[in-house]
């Protein structure tokens, strides 16, 4: 049976971050079934009750340090936690915490991880100095495999594979068709969502998805449904732009499960989404999206798919928008054959990155 600790971040109401801890768990357990697995987690009991495995609290350092003696492996990942333009000091601890794991002897991958930007000249050597003692390294992007070239982690192997979430299974979407039913979304409407995120308190872009939602609505008889990925955050942002919006649209309030967020975007004709987890859950529930770049993580999906963002979060136009919308509208009745092999070769690689952990271990024990 093979014992594996998993860090991240992960216990703090983050919908992709849950999602992508979802997703290694299901291939995980779909390739061995009887895997042990522990995850340094901000609320324990939060990750304990949703994800139904072991978990320690992150700032635990004698509990974590048990986890990892025991273990045969510690995978850090995945997401964009080795960066400092959120925060240098969450950098910091995740290289801590594979330090610590290398200290104890024992394997060290990073999982499908989205790399950089690292920007500081301590960050950058921290990550040169720790990033080469790793074992295996699996990339969601080519981008990120650039940057880690630039960083100089050269030692540990690299795969450029995809983002965990992609390999999840589609889920019905009843679940969700009840949630839209419950806040008064009913009816035959072409139903649009959109997924957003406060950001420096910037205005531009919550006037220009306010007018976009409005002219969604007018030019084709849509109804418009906003929806939080990390909750209360998501929702407070959702709110400011609805309110500026001279048409209805509706604003989903409650904090949802990794399950019921990839039901409720089954049920959208299309996504516009600033969010990169809400992008991906388009892309496993066959939704066409569209994407608002205020990272490179979002370029960088949309280009392995194919696509192109449809604007930054300084840069975005009403005109811009609404020619994208209207690029993709014709998908709702016809899907995009070319996307969406695109898309199933990315769930290969999603679970490629299972399949390499695990040989891993093995390779570790012969």
């Amino acid at each position: 049976m093979s014992d594996i600790v998993i860090s991240g971040y992960y216990g703090f109401a983050n919908a992709g971050d849950e999602a992508m801890l979802a997703a290694m768990i299901e291939v995980l357990t779909d390739l061995e079934p009887n895997v042990k697995i522990t995850v340094i987690s901000g609320n324990p009991d939060d990750t304990r009750e949703r994800h139904g495995v072991k978990a320690v609290y992150r700032l635990n350092y004698p509990e974590i340090i048990r986890a990892l003696s025991k273990s045969d492996l510690l995978i850090s990942g995945g997401g964009s936690l080795l960066q400092d333009v959120t925060s240098d000091r969450s950098l910091y601890y995740y290289l801590s915490i594979m330090m610590l794991a290398k200290k104890l002897g024992k394997k060290v991958m990073l999982y499908a991880q989205g790399i950089g930007p690292v920007r500081g000249a301590l960050a950058r050597g921290a990550m040169s100095y720790i990033g080469n003692m790793v074992d295996l390294i699996t990339v969601r992007d080519e981008g990120s495999r650039d940057e880690l070239k630039r960083l100089k982690v050269t030692k540990p192997p690299v795969y450029v594979t995809a983002d965990p979430v992609v390999a999840m299974h589609p889920v019905d979407r009843q679940i969700g068709r009840a949630i839209l039913s419950k806040n008064g979304v009913e009816g035959g409407a072409p139903l649009i969502g959109i997924s957003v995120r406060e950001w420096k308190d910037w205005s531009h872009y919550k006037n220009a998805v306010a007018q976009v939602s409005d002219q969604i609505i007018d030019e084709f008889g849509a109804r418009v449904v906003f929806l939080p990925m990390q909750w209360p955050e998501d929702y407070t942002a959702a709110k400011k732009i609805a309110s500026r919006t001279k048409r209805p649209a509706t604003v989903l309030p409650d904090k949802y499960t990794t399950s019921e967020l990839l039901s409720l975007i089954g049920n959208f004709d299309m996504l516009i989404s600033i969010r990169l987890h809400a992008l991906i859950f388009a892309s496993v529930m066959h939704v066409p999206m569209i994407g608002l770049s205020y990272d490179p993580k979002i370029d960088r999906f949309l280009e392995t798919i194919g696509e192109r963002h449809a604007g930054t979060l300084k840069t975005v136009t009403v005109d811009g928008l609404m020619t994208k919308v209207r690029a993709m509208w014709p998908e709702i009745n016809r899907p995009n054959k070319a996307r969406e092999e695109k898309i199933k070769s990315l769930r290969k690689k999603a679970c490629y990155n299972a399949e390499l952990a695990l040989e891993l271990i093995n390779k570790s024990r012969g």
